[in-house]
């Protein structure tokens, strides 16, 4: 009998379902069946698609389509075991602490690292207060139960693998986790980390919306499948893994996932040229009045700024890297432009409080570091001030989703004297560079420059 091994993921949202899952479920399909997926969630906002996978038996349709509308359908079979959410999240801790369980894998939000620019967790985060009082609100919370779980069970090493966009991330979720383990006070469970766990950093892609109203009856006519969770994803699919697994793990290869010394190269090119890139399309496609991605990147002025964004900026940052950068850029743009993902910017849009200073403030930073002022990246901050100055005003189009938004603090910038000085002195943004007196005129010059181009 084949030896069954579990891949827990925390987490299920659309993303996974359509990326880690889908080579899991590969795997499976080509004849490899040690791995199975168990899930479950931190938070109680999506039960509703864990009772819906539940009632499936964890099977659900996965939906891709190219640019040129080309649509493909397969049922997805690797969840085998979905972890119901309850207050104590004991279902998820009990299926990490089991010795079958060799990776635990994770897709978080920028915020939901709690990390500051220095890359220090912020204990003020009333989550991540509670969990440092023995909650489990945070992905720091609930691994810690689970890593004290596996030492008392004596269940065996494990690889703890982040599924996301931040950069290093592996390593940034390392070191948080051990700053949290030190604050309170759990020395053993870190000695233990230290034996037992490897953190690989990894590189994720699939553009993936949230799936359209009409996506069900779409798949019922194409497959005959009545399916209450559908997901639905672009064509390209890419997954880096930094090879460093502390025990055993699925033949990833065998499925295409490319496994390497280092992630670096490909996390930088795709945080910046496609991260960024979405971002700044996002901003200003709300700010001229569009609703989705493809229909912000294929106007014009939109697609210049983007366009000039990795060309000017971006590309002379990363030098020469093994990647093909000027490609990636075209690939990148063009992914945007499918017309039948309906990629909302309201989506793509969210939480540019952690994403400005992860994704765009290193290319500034170093463009100045090369003796050159960062003016095509410069657009992008000053895009996303104009748009939350639209929220502070109550005019954009959607709710504003950011997880470390603090309302009262953002309506009390725009209702100063000066809301440009006091954004562009924002150290948590900026960094180093809220110092400096020629990046704050650079970024009121582009201000202007949004201004005029949504007029």
């Amino acid at each position: 009998m084949t030896t069954q091994n579990t891949w827990l993921h925390i987490g299920l949202g659309s993303f996974h379902r359509a990326h880690q899952a889908w080579y899991l479920h590969r795997l499976i399909a080509e004849g490899d069946t040690r791995w199975h997926i168990a899930a479950g969630n931190i938070r109680h906002d999506a039960e509703h698609v864990v009772a819906a996978l539940t009632a499936q038996n964890g099977r659900y349709v996965l939906e891709t389509v190219s640019p040129e509308g080309e649509r493909e359908y397969e049922e997805i079979t690797s969840i085998q075991k979905l972890l119901p959410w309850q207050a104590d999240l004991q279902p998820l801790i009990a299926e990490g602490a089991k010795p079958e369980t060799k990776v635990i894998a994770f897709t978080v939000t920028e915020g939901g690292y709690y990390l500051n620019t220095v890359h220090k967790l912020e204990v003020s985060n009333a989550d991540l207060a509670c969990d440092l009082q023995g909650g489990n609100k945070t992905l720091y919370g609930v691994i810690t139960r689970i890593l004290e779980q596996r030492m008392a069970n004596n269940a065996g090493p494990l690889t703890l693998l982040n599924c996301d966009n931040v950069r290093h991330n592996g390593e940034r979720f390392h070191d948080g986790l051990v700053e949290f383990l030190v604050l309170t006070g759990k020395q053993a469970v870190i000695d233990w980390l230290k034996a037992n766990a490897s953190c690989p950093n990894t590189m994720v892609d699939r553009i993936t919306p949230r799936p359209a109203a009409d996506l069900p009856a779409r798949i019922k006519e194409k497959t005959g499948i009545d399916d209450k969770a559908p997901v639905m994803g672009e064509t390209f699919i890419q997954w880096v893994i930094e090879d460093n697994f502390r025990d055993v793990r699925p033949n990833l290869e065998a499925v295409g996932v490319e496994m390497v010394a280092s992630v670096i190269p490909y996390e930088e090119a795709k945080i910046r040229v496609l991260n960024a890139s979405h971002s700044c399309i996002a901003w200003a496609g709300t700010l001229m009045g569009k609703t989705f991605i493809h229909e912000s990147t294929l106007t014009e002025t939109i697609y210049a700024v983007a366009d000039r964004y990795v060309t000017e900026d971006v590309i002379p940052c990363l030098g020469d890297n093994g990647i093909n950068l000027p490609k990636y850029r075209d690939v990148v743009l063009k992914r945007f432009t499918n017309p039948h993902i309906e990629d909302t910017n309201q989506r793509v849009a969210a939480d540019g409080f952690s994403k400005i200073p992860a994704m765009i403030t290193p290319t500034m930073i170093e463009c100045y570091q090369r003796g050159a002022a960062p003016h095509a990246t410069a657009m992008l901050p000053a895009l996303f001030f104009v748009f939350m100055e639209q929220w502070h005003k109550g005019q954009l189009p959607y709710a504003y989703q950011d997880g470390i938004l603090d309302e009262k603090a953002v309506h009390a910038m725009f209702n100063a004297e000066d809301p440009i000085a006091l954004f562009a002195s924002d150290k948590a943004l900026f960094g180093e560079l809220a110092q400096r007196e020629d990046f704050r005129a650079l970024l009121r010059e582009k201000i202007q420059a949004v201004y005029s181009l949504i007029r």
